[in-house]
């Protein structure tokens, strides 16, 4: 028994990945440092209920995702020679480290403590933000699961990039300030475009599993070496979405984002000379999250500043 629960809780933690929290965690801190920022507001207990939800979410999310990826094929058709850090989503099932049944559970209890949070926060903080919440819960839900199967479909890319940009942070400044302003728009395209391309640059260790298992991707559906111009024009889209918050706000300050340009550049420069070399691919991956989180902690300065 004791050995049982050792596997459960060592599969639990690695189909958590607090690692990858950063995801959610970063447009969470920009719409938090934005509330403050432009509104003089920051509210700690409110910005806790909302980690605290989102993260159950991510977890939900990682939980379908890995058992309905593991009974499509996808994951199980992933050579062992191209498992990476970013391929095969938390290999628990594959691992053996959890059963279909054990990720089924996981799913269904954090997708409902979710919930529950969520609720939570709409009745006693914010009612506009029950909407915003059940948009989140029901892309998480559907991303993965059938009949919708969104990241399947070619729409995953899509997905990530507006739940982890101006859902999440927009949902974050709802709750802060009971309202929404229109700087928050433009920030959290930045975030969206740079959080899809991390999303993308990992679709290329699973290619050819991805492609076996019917998971139709932006990389499957464009090949390799096509979807990199898809890469490039989202860092593009990035920080050009910069620009309206620039002249809106009549301030140079946000400037302080293009300061992860240079590694952007060379992000996308690996991209295309090792598109089809998925060991030395890696160092495109790790950039492209480090793009990320750079640009979210400089865009949280501005938004202090």
């Amino acid at each position: 028994m004791t050995t049982n629960f050792k596997r459960q809780w060592r599969g639990f933690w690695q189909l958590a990945d607090p690692k990858i929290w950063v995801a959610s965690t970063v447009p969470m801190v920009c719409g938090a440092a934005m509330a403050y920022g432009l509104e003089g507001v920051f509210n700690i207990y409110w910005f806790l209920w909302c980690l605290a939800g989102i993260y159950l979410i991510e977890i939900g999310k990682n939980a379908i995702n890995e058992f309905v990826d593991y009974e499509s094929g996808v994951d199980r058709f992933i050579a062992p020679e191209k498992r990476t850090p970013f391929s095969g989503g938390k290999k628990t099932i594959v691992d053996g480290l959890l059963t279909v049944r054990e990720t089924k559970v996981i799913a269904v209890v954090t997708m409902a403590g979710a919930a529950v949070i969520g609720l939570y926060i709409a009745m006693v903080r914010e009612p506009m933000v029950l909407w915003v919440g059940l948009l989140g819960f029901l892309l998480a839900a559907f991303y993965s699961m059938p009949p919708f199967k969104l990241a399947y479909r070619g729409f995953g890319e899509f997905v990530v990039g507006f739940t982890f940009g101006p859902l999440v942070m927009g949902g974050t400044y709802l709750v802060q300030t009971h309202s929404l302003r229109l700087e928050v728009v433009p920030a959290s395209l930045v975030l969206g475009f740079l959080i899809a391309n991390v999303l993308l640059i990992n679709q290329y260790p699973d290619y050819e599993a991805d492609a076996r298992g019917q998971k139709k991707n932006w990389v499957v559906r464009l090949g390799k070496q096509k979807a990199v111009g898809v890469y490039t024009a989202l860092f593009v889209m990035a920080y050009v979405s910069l620009l309206p918050l620039i002249i809106f706000t009549g301030s140079p300050v946000w400037l302080l984002t293009f300061l992860s340009i240079p590694l952007a550049r060379r992000a996308i420069a690996e991209a295309k000379k090792y598109y089809d070399d998925i060991p030395r691919l890696m160092e495109a991956n790790v950039k492209t999250v480090q793009v990320y989180q750079l640009t979210g902690l400089m865009l949280a300065i501005a938004a202090l500043i």
